[in-house]
């Protein structure tokens, strides 16, 4: 039995913060053990991936219980800004870092991540396009950048209601999200009855959240869009299968793991063209399960969602293209089986050289 010693920011299970990276980290571990793998966890406490000096010291504890050799798999929240523990421990351990985003903008340093990667044995990418901005930004070997894309699992097929009035956003109320943009684009709306549900922490940038509400109430819309925090497990599979249709503004995405979960409900999406998203959206025989548009462009996102509203033939093929696409997803276990690839290329490269001192 092949044992991996995963390392874990602190709040990976925690219900009330739930998010894409954390639902990765956790279906991965369980998809791997069911692999045959030894999993040995260790959960980090610390504002990843600002830590101070009492973070790094606890990182370098958990890192020191592994043994020489030893496969050790680091989320890239932590490993990003982790350069002082993890370039010395890359002497004596097989380390793998698992990208969700490219931290550029989120704190930290390129060079720091850069230092970590450049070490690191393997890297995992959770899409193409994170694998393509990795290669770009740090000049890494094609070879060692794996990608392994988030799964989803089966659900029922959503019924749709005839108008498709019935929208659904699901993601932290935060800036980048782009909240902002979709309440602008709802209040230029002149289209038949809708309601959008924004499922999603609300705990992370409080003043956005009241500049939200006080948008809405300006456009007249306050009572069309509501924020009842966030969804996890049978609660958010039952908001995507009583929705009609996902709509996701963000302004930056690594992959957008809300869109397949969505079309494994049959849902379509409108979303922004932005990182990962297109790859995540995919397409059917007869196009996209739904429609693309610009980051930043509250008009545009304004005119596709009232196409969808207005269009019961566009509501048609849409939901044709998302059922079809459906069928197509892949489950967590390819996920892991990805991850696993990268892990035993990881295990069987030689020793890396020695930090230079």
């Amino acid at each position: 039995m092949t044992t991996v010693h995963v390392v874990l920011p602190e709040g990976v299970d925690d219900p009330l913060r739930p998010s894409g990276g954390n639902t990765y980290d956790r279906r991965v571990c369980q998809e791997l053990r069911g692999l045959g793998w030894s999993v040995r966890e260790s959960v980090v406490p610390g504002p990843w991936p600002r830590p101070g000096t009492a973070d790094l010291s606890r990182l370098a504890r958990a890192t020191g219980e592994a043994p020489d050799g030893a496969l050790v798999l680091l989320d890239g929240l932590i490993a990003s800004a982790a350069a002082a523990v993890l370039v010395p421990e890359s002497q004596r351990l097989r380390i793998v870092v698992l990208v969700h985003m490219p931290s550029g903008g989120e704190g930290v340093a390129e060079d720091a991540e850069g230092a970590v990667l450049t070490r690191a044995q393997a890297v995992v990418a959770t899409s193409a396009w994170t694998r393509e901005r990795l290669l770009d930004r740090y000049r890494l070997a094609p070879e060692r950048v794996h990608v392994a894309r988030p799964g989803v699992d089966p659900d029922d097929e959503a019924p749709g209601t005839p108008g498709g009035g019935r929208l659904l956003c699901v993601a932290a109320v935060v800036p980048h999200k782009g909240h902002d943009l979709l309440v602008e684009a709802l209040g230029s709306i002149d289209a038949p009855e809708w309601h959008c549900t924004c499922l999603g922490a609300l705990d992370r940038d409080p003043a956005f959240v009241a500049r939200l509400r006080s948008s809405a109430a300006g456009h007249g819309i306050l009572d069309r869009i509501s924020f009842p925090g966030p969804r996890v497990g049978d609660a958010l599979r039952r908001a995507y299968r009583g929705a009609d249709l996902l709509v996701l503004p963000s302004r930056l995405e690594a992959y957008g793991m809300v869109v397949p979960e969505a079309l494994a409900a049959g849902v379509p999406v409108v979303a922004t063209a932005v990182g990962g998203i297109p790859e995540a959206l995919g397409s059917a025989a007869d196009g996209p399960p739904g429609i693309l548009v610009p980051a930043e462009d509250p008009v545009a996102l304004g005119e596709a969602l009232g196409a969808w509203l207005r269009d019961a033939g566009l509501r048609s093929r849409l939901r044709r293209a998302a059922r079809e696409r459906r069928g197509g997803l892949a489950g967590w276990d390819a996920t892991a089986r990805d991850v696993a690839t990268a892990l035993l290329a990881a295990g069987a490269a030689g020793a890396r050289e020695p930090v230079p001192s």
